[in-house]
């Protein structure tokens, strides 16, 4: 059976179209640039500075001077470029990701997402995620459905929030919601549930898409 966490990048990986410039935040989100299809070339911005970024090399061949924003280890492709981070920065706010995938610890119906502090843990703060949901065009949330069996999708986070009504696109090892205006919507569902096992996992009330089809792996 897949791995969770693979599943998820993979999925999210289809969602780009070639010549897109794409951020991809620390953790799961960044397991996305290993899986993107043969044909399609994404431009990945590094929060830290460069773009150009390429998949996690392979083990003995690390850089310590090449690390993405969340440290670990990366690649950099033909053509990458390295600046500061007024520069960086002046990328996200200036508008010229095309979109950014994040984790998420809530998020909500309407699309406000929770995904920097932690109850009873120490953080330094919710750092480049509040600039990434507001100047990226669309913003895509990778993330488990459930966290210890609780649901995550909610009627209303309940935690700070990162951003109001910024998300566009959830993914999870169930399936994948559209969040629009009208509501949010199961557009696709994974292989293995049902939506009646959807529902049962998720707080918040959705709409099953008239097209719904299976998930994309």
């Amino acid at each position: 059976m897949m791995d969770v966490r693979e599943r998820i990048a993979r999925r999210v990986a289809k969602e780009f179209k070639d010549g897109d410039i794409v951020n991809l935040g620390i953790g799961m989100p960044t397991l996305v640039a290993n899986y993107i299809p043969e044909g399609v070339e994404i431009i990945f911005q590094s929060e830290n500075g460069f773009v150009g970024m390429g998949p996690a090399p392979q083990e003995g061949n690390e850089d310590p001077d090449i690390v993405n924003a969340g440290g670990l280890p990366v690649t950099v492709l033909k053509g990458a470029a390295y600046f500061d981070s007024a520069t960086s920065f002046g990328i996200i706010r200036g508008g010229h990701v095309d979109a950014t995938v994040l984790g998420a610890l809530q998020v909500d119906e309407v699309g406000n997402l929770a995904n920097w502090m932690i109850p009873g843990k120490l953080v330094p703060g919710m750092g480049g995620a509040m600039d990434l949901v507001v100047g990226a065009k669309k913003v895509i949330l990778a993330m488990e459905h459930t966290a210890k069996g609780r649901p995550k999708i909610l009627k209303e986070c309940t935690l700070p929030l990162t951003a109001r009504k910024e998300v566009n696109l959830i993914v999870t090892e169930m399936g994948v919601f559209d969040i629009t205006p009208g509501g949010m919507f199961l557009r696709e569902i994974a292989p293995d549930v049902t939506v009646e096992q959807i529902r049962e996992a998720t707080e918040a009330d959705f709409i099953v898409s008239e097209h719904l089809k299976v998930m994309e792996e």
